[in-house]
């Protein structure tokens, strides 16, 4: 049988950001040990050594808030209820401000190996808008810290689309990260999330329109491309052998089991999702989920997928709707949006900036 994944979502945030709308609440010691003991009582309910455990990731929220030892005894229960690969990718997202490098060395010794670092950009008044907590300086320590304590695979998250961000700026904050020993940038460009204090005129009104951030995405992948990180899905760049394996389960649907409020699963053929509800998770013996889909995966589903990987979507495995889709491939190959080898159709960079046009048009017209 294929591998297995665990996603365990931590919902817990020293301050949330203006931008974020994943589900995290205030950080308080009582509710995160009363968390840990219910995402171990969870880990035993979902138990399965009937295939391989290859990849585990700690999402938030910001998971570094937990102690190592909070984070050693989820990790002890994952390797009792599961078949652990000696090689698995566990990744840990940290927010700069809350790891040190005793700490990093301690999350390194009980087995997190890959690191995802919240920098958003190296240009301090940038990370004053967006509320971010850490400055430019401290992101850089973070990162030095973690290569000193041992971690060989570390992420970068950088964001676009920032008001007063220009061609320049983004440079700046891409130079400096080329210049730090991390393998990955995970690049997103900013939203207004409905429900979010961003979500307001006055936040729309100083956004950069669609052909600036249009430029600033073409920019920030030929930058990044130019210092060995190459694109490899729409919002993620990684030097060769450093693509996150985790997060490439989700593009490729195959199997993992999301814990925590507000997770979601692709398990044992159902999608399904725990509740955004963290008083919930604590007081049930299972956490309670929602069927968000009885019959996952399917043409559309994986075809959408596939085609936010640069790898592509095999045609030749689209069984009746290859016809169809081998029509529409001229078109998009002439203006830019797609590669096809005849065999793999891939989306190129500008592709990748229209993505959800490009795919509405190639899989569901």
């Amino acid at each position: 049988m294929d591998s297995l994944g665990l996603y365990i979502h931590v919902p817990f945030c020293g301050k949330k950001c203006s931008y974020c709308d994943f589900y995290s609440v205030s950080y308080s010691s009582e509710a995160v040990n009363s968390y840990t003991e219910a995402v171990l009582r969870n880990l035993r309910h979902y138990s399965d050594q009937s295939r391989m455990t290859d990849t585990v990731y700690f999402g938030g929220g910001t998971p570094s808030l937990l102690t190592v030892s909070q984070l050693d005894s989820v990790l002890s229960e994952i390797r009792r209820c599961f078949r652990l690969d000696p090689n698995a990718e566990i990744t840990l997202e940290a927010n700069p401000n809350t790891v040190t490098l005793q700490k990093l060395r301690e999350l390194k010794q009980i087995g997190i190996n890959r690191l995802s670092l919240g920098v958003q950009s190296l240009v301090n008044d940038e990370l004053k808008f967006l509320g971010r907590a850490s400055s430019a300086e401290r992101a850089v320590r973070a990162v030095n810290d973690a290569y000193n304590a041992g971690f060989d695979n570390i992420s970068c998250d950088l964001m676009i689309g920032i008001p007063r961000q220009d061609p320049d700026s983004l440079k700046s904050s891409i130079d400096g990260l080329a210049q730090l020993p991390i393998q990955h940038v995970s690049a997103y460009i900013l939203k207004t999330e409905e429900g979010t204090p961003f979500d307001c005129e006055e936040i729309q009104r100083i956004l950069p329109g669609e052909d600036e951030t249009a430029d600033l995405y073409m920019n920030m992948v030929r930058l990044l491309e130019s210092h060995g990180f190459m694109q490899y899905e729409v919002s993620n760049f990684a030097r060769t052998g450093f693509e996150s394996r985790h997060n490439c389960r989700y593009w490729k649907c195959q199997d993992y089991i999301g814990i925590g409020p507000a997770a979601h699963s692709c398990y044992n053929g159902k999608r399904f999702a725990a509740e955004r509800d963290l008083s919930s998770f604590i007081a049930s013996p299972v956490q309670p989920t929602l069927v968000t889909d009885e019959a996952p995966c399917g043409f559309e589903e994986s075809a959408m997928l596939r085609l936010r990987l640069k790898e592509g979507l095999d045609v030749s495995q689209t069984g009746s709707h290859r016809a169809d889709i081998e029509k529409k491939i001229p078109m998009l190959v002439k203006a830019g949006y797609a590669e096809y080898d005849g065999r793999f159709i891939s989306l190129t960079s500008k592709g990748f900036l229209m993505s959800n046009s490009v795919i509405e048009y190639l899989v569901f017209e």
